[in-house]
């Protein structure tokens, strides 16, 4: 039976309209502001905040930076991200700390970029201090959707921060969120998991994501001991590329956790040179 033409046209607009109701069902509450110059699109995702800040002239391609958990700190190197025409994108899992529940929500939060925003299918990732949990579990799911990796005084394994079972003094509270997120029934079920970022680095490099991290060698909430030179030795040893930057310049806060970037040309050369094709 030959069918009418229109119904092609039809049941094009019908999915048209599906996926409109999709990204509206995702979405609320949407505002723009300004930030520092730059729009920025805020809105709700799942009942979760989330932004993302557009470049005056953005690059083509749409090249983009997601930030994981605390999207204002060195906001510097967004400046001039934005500056080279990048956007910045951000959504609210703070207190997941990485787990698999929420990779699930960076899963549909990147699908919805994706599709409604058409960024670049590649995403450089930024993390900062327990960041690097979101910014290391998601990549590890999807690695062939990584362009490169920043990772800024970055929780490597969280037996180290927060479990505190090295030389960092952890953080209590924080430890008990992250076992009740990860469904963990004790500190010895939670010591004997093997996905924190230092593991099962196979597929980050057999996908050839480059990765760079900034630290201070006097971190002791994230010693790099623990975390950082742990991280970048497998890789290496796996036969990735990997560079770490010591940071000493400045004042150094937090007992050495935080700290100014003593080379922010490095980091944005980095993301452009992986980014940018």
């Amino acid at each position: 039976m030959k069918l009418n033409p229109n119904f092609y046209i039809l049941l094009f607009l019908a999915y048209i309209m599906c996926a409109f109701n999709s990204v509206q069902a995702q979405t609320h509450n949407v505002t723009v502001t300004n930030w520092k110059g730059f729009e920025r699109t805020n809105f709700e995702f799942e009942g979760r905040e989330a932004h993302i800040t557009n470049p005056k002239k953005a690059l083509e391609g749409n090249p983009w930076v997601w930030r994981a958990r605390f999207p204002g700190y060195h906001a510097e190197l967004d400046s001039l991200l934005l500056d080279k025409g990048f956007h910045i994108a951000y959504v609210n899992t703070d207190n997941m700390f990485g787990s698999p529940k929420a990779v699930s929500v960076w899963n549909s939060f990147y699908n919805l970029l994706i599709s409604t925003y058409a960024l670049q299918d590649k995403v450089a990732l930024h993390g900062h201090s327990r960041g690097g949990l979101f910014i290391y579990n998601w990549a590890k799911a999807n690695p062939e959707k990584v362009a490169c990796i920043y990772g800024d005084a970055v929780v490597c394994d969280f037996k180290s921060w927060p479990g505190g079972f090295g030389t960092s003094a952890g953080g209590k509270k924080e430890w008990e969120r992250l076992k009740n997120e990860y469904e963990f029934s004790s500190d010895e079920a939670a010591k004997a998991y093997t996905n924190n970022p230092i593991d099962q680095l196979e597929r980050l490099v057999a996908t050839k994501v480059p990765i760079l991290h900034t630290i201070s060698l006097k971190d002791e909430v994230v010693p790099a001991e623990e975390n950082t030179l742990v991280l970048i030795n497998n890789y290496i040893r796996l036969g990735g590329t990997a560079t770490v930057s010591p940071c000493s310049s400045g004042v150094q806060k937090s007992k050495g956790h935080h700290y100014d970037i003593d080379n922010p040309e490095l980091v944005i050369d980095f993301i452009i040179k992986n980014s940018v094709h």
